[in-house]
């Protein structure tokens, strides 16, 4: 009896006990409502986009899901909101480009480490810049545009949706390249400028397509650009600036982090999860409508995308000598 004790006693001690990883690391979310933070104003074209991919997601995972705007701070606040949730797949940043790509170099303070501070789950769609130009405005191409600023150079103002955005500094590059000095206007937003541009307060307006492509489209204001390799899905009849003679390009996306700490187990699952809503037909209908371009990466991909645009910006910012009003 003693022996048989003693071989119980010796089996338990060498057996393997539960890794470290496994105790600490946090259990899925469960039945938690998950939560999509959106750093800026609802209405705007990917705000509508991550509502619509509510639907699919809900019915997938079996939980609720919630689309919550939290703006402020150009973006910072809800982005550093979704750095401090719990790492447990139940919080999830849905943000374009700048964030995570751009405001590293823009904000000495920015209060997140965008790389550090959180784990790509996946990009959702692409899409293109554009300039726009209200009805006070008698240009119909860019080489008009162009000639009737260096002509009326009090009228030489373009509005962005804000100061340190990603068409901030499209702008800039813009403006270097058709040698062109232009007063910038800060917006807290695309609605303010938006309703500046077409009420002939404004004369050009960049900002991404997405928010563009209804007015053109209703004649309230006209896309004489837009920033791609390749021209707009949706405004094929719009030339892109290499097309119109000016050789610069920029692209936005965007794309979907969770709390670094998030278990790859965990990321990988809601990574499926929202490729697969990306791609039901109501959503890709509604990214074409808006002219995004589907994408619907891996993790692994979506963080070499973030990457190489830290890097593809970062030169441009700095030439640019931006300084932020923190």
């Amino acid at each position: 009896m003693r022996l048989a004790v003693a071989l119980v006693i010796l089996v338990s001690a060498l057996a393997p006990g539960p890794r470290a990883d496994a105790q600490t690391a946090p259990a899925p979310a469960g039945d938690k409502p998950l939560r999509f933070v959106m750093p800026y104003a609802a209405g705007s074209g990917g705000d509508s986009l991550i509502r619509l991919m509510a639907e699919p997601l809900r019915t997938s995972l079996g939980r609720p899901v919630i689309v919550e705007n939290k703006p402020g701070a150009a973006g910072r606040v809800g982005v550093q909101s979704v750095k401090v949730a719990p790492p447990d797949g139940s919080v999830l940043l849905f943000v374009p480009i700048a964030p995570m790509s751009v405001f590293p170099h823009v904000y000495p303070d920015l209060g997140y480490d965008a790389v550090a501070d959180f784990r790509p789950v996946t990009q959702i769609a692409t899409f293109d810049l554009g300039l726009a130009v209200g009805p006070a405005v008698p240009a119909k191409t860019v080489s008009e545009l162009v000639a009737w600023l260096k002509a009326n150079s009090d009228k030489a103002s373009y509005g962005t949706p804000a100061a340190g955005s990603l068409p901030h500094f499209f702008a800039l590059m813009f403006g270097r390249a058709a040698g062109l000095e232009m007063r910038h206007v800060p917006y807290k937003g695309n609605a303010p400028a938006l309703a500046d541009l077409t009420g002939g307060h404004l004369p050009l307006f960049f900002t991404s397509t997405p928010d563009l492509v209804e007015l053109h489209k209703a004649g309230r204001l006209r896309v004489l650009a837009t920033s791609g390799r390749e021209r707009s899905v949706v405004l094929t009849g719009i030339p892109t600036f290499g097309e119109a003679g000016y050789a610069i390009e920029g692209t936005g996306w965007y794309g979907i982090f969770a709390p670094t700490r998030t278990p790859d187990g965990i990321v990988n699952q809601l990574s499926e999860a929202i490729v697969a809503a990306s791609r039901t037909q109501a959503v890709v209908d509604r990214m074409r409508v808006l002219g995004l371009r589907p994408t619907g990466t891996t993790p692994a991909e979506l963080g070499r995308i973030q990457r190489a645009d830290l890097d593809l910006w970062g030169p441009v910012i700095r030439e640019s000598g931006f300084k932020p009003d923190q």
